[in-house]
């Protein structure tokens, strides 16, 4: 697995530079695994978010968009399996008194093997780690850390405690007094999918929807990761973009590949090239999966999961049927060609597509980034470019005026008011027109316009294309159609 992991920290401080993410409560030393997202990276979420819910909702005339509570009643947990199931292996070092997960030490291992050379012994380490997690050996595990000599970034030592299990939900208090009985306490969704079971009889009935159909969701999700790491890509408050898609029992497998095969597409719609994916199937299933497969994307820091396909069958609905004593049951009107009969009553089986909206940011920013040398005989030159595809990025027309006289900048302004009730615009004076190009080159700004003296004689301005760097003039009535047609 290659990783760059200068161009991973490259990222990371662009990202606190030009106003994409920032370390929440940064003025106070900052929360472990928190992230906020400022003025560029929220524009840029927002356009990922809608792009997802457009591709979902719009395109799709059998999948409707719902927004679902984070709190839930506590039961839904125990029904959905996460008050048991919902765990980590975990494993102390008793000298540093620092907690690891298992997996998390395990790769770190084999990427430091796959570093020396040894690629073999790495593959072999992941397979027999693979194996011991399917099968929860823990004492296997631990095996397994003590005889690849893993120690402690800390202390430095391999004196471990036992692998054990540790449960991964935040819970609080629900109302104004404490109950010492715990009755009371209610969990942060650790996912939204629940949301979308518990309203699935709602939505059904209130939208007259017809199987197979799909209800999707955007929202912020909660999990207290141990060894939270890597920037955003692993964060204990995240967001995800979720759907979940009912069908008829014995159509799981059918849907499953469907799923696969158009959720690949929207990936690539993005213009990011197929080599830069590849399906990863999950060797330990969850608890209430029949088939799980994961899209990963070549990150800086190697080959990691974006996206999750997930074959549920009816195990959410079921249990919720089981725990509420209400009907989880669909009536299908349509003939089964081998009874001649309709096929009646029946708890749907779902397959979920689940994309972290954080991880999707970090996919997109980690293929945008480019440092490129201009250098020529001449001079020195370079900059930092962010190759957004148009639809994504936070700026879509920077219009900058050459002076701030001569009228320039009223023309400027005319232009930025027609043209920012439907894309997002930038306006600036300062600095030279060539450190405001580079500006919006790291900010990935697809297209600057430059208002100038001859403006005044001919209603023309200058273009310039972020990628190509090129220049051209165009009339000032085109320039909204230009960028209009490049958000298509």
């Amino acid at each position: 697995m290659a990783t760059d992991s200068n161009k991973f920290q490259a990222i990371i401080s662009h990202c606190k530079e030009y106003g994409f993410i920032f370390p929440s409560s940064e003025i106070y030393d900052g929360l472990g695994a928190v992230y906020d997202y400022g003025q560029w990276g929220s524009e840029l979420k927002k356009n990922i978010k809608d792009y997802w819910w457009m591709s979902m909702t719009r395109m799709y005339e059998n999948i409707v968009g719902i927004d679902a509570a984070i709190f839930m009643h506590p039961t839904t947990w125990k029904a959905s399996g996460h008050v048991d199931n919902f765990s980590d292996p975990m494993i102390d070092n008793k000298d540093s008194k620092k907690r690891y997960r298992v997996d998390h030490l395990l790769e770190a291992k084999a990427d430091e093997l796959e570093q020396q050379g040894q690629k073999e012994q790495a593959e072999l380490l992941l397979k027999q780690m693979d194996s011991l997690l399917a099968n929860d050996d823990f004492d296997g595990l631990k095996t397994l850390i003590e005889n690849n000599k893993i120690v402690c970034a800390v202390s430095g030592t391999a004196n471990w405690t036992e692998v054990r299990q540790f449960n991964l939900m935040f819970s609080t208090e629900f109302g104004a007094v404490s109950d010492e009985d715990g009755d009371n306490i209610v969990y942060l969704r650790p996912e939204t999918a629940q949301g979308i079971f518990v309203n699935f009889l709602n939505v059904q009935k209130t939208g007259r929807m017809k199987i197979p159909f799909g209800i999707a969701q955007i929202g912020k999700a909660f999990r207290n990761e141990i060894v939270a790491r890597q920037f955003i890509f692993r964060m204990r408050e995240f967001e995800q973009m979720e759907m979940q898609f009912f069908i008829r029992p014995g159509t799981q497998k059918q849907w499953y590949e469907y799923w696969k095969e158009e959720r690949m597409k929207w990936h690539l719609s993005l213009g990011i090239p197929a080599d830069q994916y590849r399906f990863h199937d999950h060797v330990k299933l969850a608890h209430y999966a029949d088939a799980a497969c994961d899209i990963e994307f070549n990150f800086p820091i190697g080959f990691k999961e974006v996206e999750g396909i997930h074959s549920r069958t009816d195990f959410d609905l079921k249990n919720h049927q089981e725990y509420s004593r209400k009907k989880m049951q669909y009536f299908d009107n349509d003939i089964d060609e081998a009874t001649g009969k309709p096929y009646g009553n029946y708890i749907p089986y779902v397959v979920e597509t689940s994309i972290g909206v954080d991880r999707t940011v970090m996919m997109v920013l980690s293929h945008a980034y480019e440092e490129q040398d201009l250098s020529t005989a001449e001079k020195q030159d370079s900059r930092v470019v962010l190759k957004f595809p148009a639809k994504l990025a936070p700026i879509k027309l920077a219009i900058l005026p050459l002076v701030k006289k001569d009228g320039l900048p009223e023309i400027a302004r005319q232009i930025m008011d027609e043209c920012k009730p439907h894309f997002k615009c930038f306006y600036e004076e300062k600095d030279t027109i060539g450190k405001r190009y580079r500006r919006m080159d790291a900010i990935g700004t697809p297209f600057c316009i430059t208002v100038d003296h001859q403006t005044k004689e001919d209603n023309m301005v200058t273009i310039r294309y972020r990628d190509t760097m090129q220049q051209e003039r165009v009339p000032v009535a085109k320039v909204k159609e230009i960028i209009l047609q490049s958000l298509v």
